[in-house]
């Protein structure tokens, strides 16, 4: 009997995208024990995805050929051995599909641990599905982990980014007042989409100055979610209150900021950094749980910028890289 093949795309060398994206056939993976294997129906793609293929602040490529993306969503086609048959035909997104071991999903199938391919509700597509894992989990971990945000009043930087919209999203699903930031017109509407109460534009508003108009107070916000703490540091000093926190989820490997400790330190402030890989599990899974809960609701928008067929992931990795694209790049596999 032949072996089964499917289409994919890989590298084997870290590099740019156009230089060390292939693609072509490879054997079918079949699931072991715990497993599943899904039918790739979207591929997400995450800055995580690019930085290891470009070997971005000295990451090393741990394996000889790497299927990258670790977000997806498709229907499960077969299961390894402790995973019920009942399974087969459920559809499902993908979270962490390549963490730690070299296939992710963009190929048309991925083998992975069950419980990593979680129900995707029938009001929700693939192509929305393959939003899910990177951005949604981590803005839910970023507005969250320190506690219910209802009646609070939270500043997201960047309210337009991937992460920093769902984190618009999830301050809104939590009752909180939401002040985002942004950069123009196109980006503010994208956060008025999302939710956000008030907007300000950081290349002509004086940030401080705006937050304290809206909040009636010298330092009036009880949580920040951050895209970059070292550049906004100033504002984050100037506006958080008394036993407030801070969530950074994005860094440079030369960020080496000066903390103004004692004045942090005076109004007992949480400085909390986050990479979703590295959540802890019972993070991970309160996550999934609101994120299924919000599905089900219709509560969550997806800001979807570019869709590529697989035989243009590298177009996509350059898309992701530019700083030009608004939203998420998709990478649709039929």
């Amino acid at each position: 009997m032949s072996e089964q093949l499917m289409q994919a795309a890989w590298y084997e060398k870290q590099g740019a995208a156009q230089d060390v994206i292939q693609y072509g056939e490879m054997p079918i993976p079949e699931p072991g024990a715990g497993e599943v294997r899904v039918k790739i129906h979207a591929s997400g793609v995450n800055p995580s995805d690019t930085k290891t293929r470009g070997g971005w602040g000295g990451i090393e490529q741990k394996f000889e050929r790497i299927i990258p993306h670790q977000d997806g969503a498709g229907v499960i086609e077969s299961v390894g051995e402790g995973v019920s048959n009942s399974r087969i035909g459920e559809r499902v997104w993908i979270y962490e599909a390549q963490q730690g071991k070299p296939f992710g999903t963009a190929a048309e199938y991925a083998v992975l641990p069950s419980e990593k391919a979680v129900t995707l509700p029938d009001n929700t597509s693939f192509v929305e599905g393959a939003c899910l894992g990177v951005p949604v989990m981590t803005a839910h971990r970023a507005v969250f982990a320190d506690g219910a945000v209802k009646g609070q009043t939270i500043l997201v930087t960047g309210g337009a980014g991937a992460v920093g919209n769902y984190a618009v999203q999830w301050g809104k699903w939590g009752g909180a007042t939401v002040i985002t930031t942004i950069s123009s017109p196109e980006k503010a509407k994208i956060a008025e989409t999302a939710g956000a109460d008030y907007m300000i534009n950081y290349k002509n508003e004086d940030v401080v100055k705006r937050i304290q108009e809206i909040t009636g107070r010298k330092r009036g916000i009880n949580r920040i979610v951050d895209v970059d703490f070292s550049k906004n540091l100033f504002v984050t000093d100037a506006v958080l209150r008394t036993n407030s926190a801070i969530a950074i989820y994005s860094a440079n490997p030369d960020d080496a900021p000066a903390l103004p400790i004692l004045s942090l330190m005076l109004r007992n402030i949480v400085i909390r950094t986050i990479l979703v890989y590295t959540m802890p599990e019972e993070a991970k899974q309160a996550a999934i749980r609101d994120i299924t809960t919000a599905l089900v609701a219709g509560a969550l928008h997806h800001n979807i910028a570019q869709r590529f067929p697989l035989t243009e992931v590298a177009a996509a990795h350059e898309a992701q890289d530019s700083g030009k694209m608004i939203g998420k790049a998709i990478v649709e596999i039929s």
